[in-house]
C-alpha cells in the first residue's frame, strides 16, 4: 500500500480490521508440525510496474504489519506465519503471507476466514473511519489447486488521498497464502489480470 494510506489511514484501518465479526481460533493441537516451508513469489512474478522494477525483501518469520488493516491474526493462534514484502522505487508495494496449518480442513476454514475479512474490509473501514470512503470489488475465483479468490479495495480520505489494493487468498492442502498489491490510484489503475496470474503462481508454489 502507498505511503499515503499508511500514514493517513493505517491506524484507523487497523482498528477496523480488529473489529471483524467471526474469528477462527486454532487450538494448539491444530498447529502444524515443522516441515519444509512453502516457497514464496519472486520479484519477477509480481504484476509488472510500467516504470520501475520490483525488489523482494527476505522471507521473514511472523505476520506482516502491511496486511494488518484488512487481515489480522485476531483470534487465529498457533500457526506458522511467514511473509515476504516487495517494493518498487515509486509508490507501489506488495506482500505475501503463508500460513501452514495442521490439516487441510483447518486450512480451508482459515482461507474462508481471511476471504471474509477482505470481503467485509470496506464496510469496516467506513464504520471505523468516517473520513474514509471505501469500496470493495470481487474479481472472482481462480481454478488453482484448492482454489483462490481475488478482490479489490479502493479507499479515499476526506483530504483526497486515494489508494487501490488487490488482495487474494488461496490454498493448497494445509497451507494458505494471502497476497496484497497496492499503490495510489483507483480501480482503473489496478492490474487485475496480472495480479490473477501472480496469485495463481503463489498458490502453485505452495506445493
Amino acid at each position: 500500500m502507498s505511503m499515503r494510506i499508511r500514514t493517513s489511514a493505517l491506524t484507523a484501518l487497523t482498528v477496523a480490521a480488529l473489529a471483524a465479526g467471526t474469528v477462527l481460533t486454532a487450538p494448539a493441537a491444530g498447529a502444524a508440525p515443522k516441515t519444509a516451508a512453502p516457497k514464496f513469489l519472486s520479484a519477477s512474478q509480481l504484476p509488472p510496474h510500467p516504470t520501475s522494477s520490483w525488489t523482494a525483501g527476505p522471507v521473514t518469520e511472523g505476520f506482516p504489519e502491511a496486511l494488518g488493516f484488512c487481515v489480522s491474526t485476531e483470534g487465529v493462534l498457533d500457526y506458522d506465519y511467514r511473509h515476504r514484502e516487495f517494493r518498487t522505487d515509486l509508490d507501489t508495494s506488495a506482500v505475501q503471507l503463508t500460513v501452514v496449518t495442521g490439516t487441510a480442513a483447518l486450512a480451508k476454514a482459515l482461507a474462508k476466514h481471511y476471504d471474509d475479512l477482505i470481503r467485509t474490509c470496506a464496510d469496516r473501514i467506513e464504520k471505523s473511519s468516517p473520513d474514509v470512503e471505501a469500496e470493495g470489488r470481487d474479481y472472482g475465483k481462480l481454478p488453482v489447486e484448492e482454489g483462490a479468490r481475488v478482490r479489490g479495495l479502493h479507499t479515499e480520505t476526506s483530504r483526497g488521498a486515494t489508494d487501490i489494493a488487490l488482495l487474494s487468498v488461496g490454498r493448497d492442502g494445509r497451507t494458505v497464502t494471502v497476497v496484497q498489491w497496492g499503490q495510489m490510484g483507483d480501480f482503473k489503475n489496478a492490474p487485475v489480470a496480472a495480479f490473477k496470474k501472480t496469485t495463481s503462481t503463489a498458490v502453485d508454489k505452495l506445493r
